[in-house]
C-alpha cells in the first residue's frame, strides 16, 4: 500500500479504513461470515490497529459486521428468515413511499425514472449485472425520493446503502449474475411501477412496488434454499 495514499489525520484514517472494508464486503471480496482480525487488517492496510478498531465500530453501526462475544467480529451472514423479514419491510415501506410519490412526483422526476428504466432494459445479464443493479438502485431511490417524506427517505436510503448487495453476496448463484427467471418479470414490474407513477395513481403505484419487491425477495429466498 503506497504510504502517500493513506490519509494522515486520525479521523480521516478511521473513515478511510471503513470505506475500504465496506467496499470489500459489498463487492464480496470479504465473504459473509468471515472473521475480521484487527491485526491482519491493520497489516493489510498499512495502519495501526486503532483506526481498524474504530472502523469496525462504524461498520457494526451500519449493520455490516457484528461482534460475537469472546470470539471477535465477523461479517454479517443473513439467514433465509432474515431475507424474508428484510424484503417484507422493504415492500411495506417502499410501497408507502410509492403511494406518496404518485401524488407529488414531478414531470422531471418521471423523466429521470424513464431514462433509468430504458438503460435497465438495454442491460444484458450477466455481463451488465453490476450496471443493472446500480441503475435499479437509482430507480428505486428516485421513487422514494419523490415521495417527499423525509423519514421514509432516510430509512430506505439506509436499507439500500448496503443490504441488497450484501444479500446477493450471501448467495453464490446470484452474487455475480441475476436469477435467470427474474429477468423478464423484473422489467415488466418496473414498467407497471412507472405506468402507475405517470398516471399519478397512488393505489396502483403502491401495489406495483409491493408486488415487485415481494417477487424479488421470493426469488432470492428460493436461491438461498437451493444453496442450503
Amino acid at each position: 500500500m503506497p504510504t502517500d495514499l493513506i490519509p494522515q489525520s486520525h479521523k480521516q484514517l478511521r473513515l478511510w479504513v471503513a470505506d475500504r472494508l465496506r467496499s470489500e464486503i459489498l463487492e464480496g471480496r470479504i465473504k459473509p461470515g468471515e472473521w475480521l482480525r484487527q491485526e491482519r487488517l491493520a497489516a493489510e492496510h498499512g495502519v495501526s490497529q486503532t483506526p481498524v478498531r474504530e472502523a469496525l465500530k462504524l461498520l457494526a453501526g451500519e449493520g455490516l459486521v457484528e461482534h460475537v462475544p469472546y470470539r471477535g467480529i465477523r461479517v454479517v451472514e443473513f439467514s433465509v428468515e432474515d431475507v424474508e423479514d428484510l424484503y417484507a419491510c422493504r415492500a411495506f415501506i417502499e410501497g408507502m413511499a410509492a403511494r406518496y410519490a404518485a401524488v407529488s412526483i414531478t414531470e422531471g422526476e418521471i423523466a429521470e425514472l424513464t431514462r433509468l428504466y430504458h438503460r435497465m432494459v438495454r442491460c444484458k445479464t450477466p455481463d451488465d449485472i453490476v450496471e443493472y443493479r446500480e441503475l435499479n438502485r437509482l430507480f428505486h431511490s428516485g421513487i422514494f425520493g419523490a415521495s417527499g417524506r423525509s423519514y421514509l427517505v432516510r430509512t430506505l436510503a439506509q436499507l439500500w446503502a448496503a443490504f441488497p448487495t450484501m444479500l446477493w453476496s450471501n448467495v453464490p448463484r446470484v452474487a455475480r449474475e441475476s436469477v435467470p427467471e427474474r429477468d423478464a418479470p423484473d422489467i415488466e414490474e418496473h414498467t407497471a411501477i412507472l405506468d402507475a407513477l405517470r398516471a399519478h395513481d397512488p393505489d396502483a403505484a403502491e401495489r406495483a412496488v409491493r408486488r415487485h419487491i415481494e417477487a424479488a425477495g421470493g426469488s432470492l429466498v428460493a436461491a438461498m434454499r437451493v444453496k442450503s
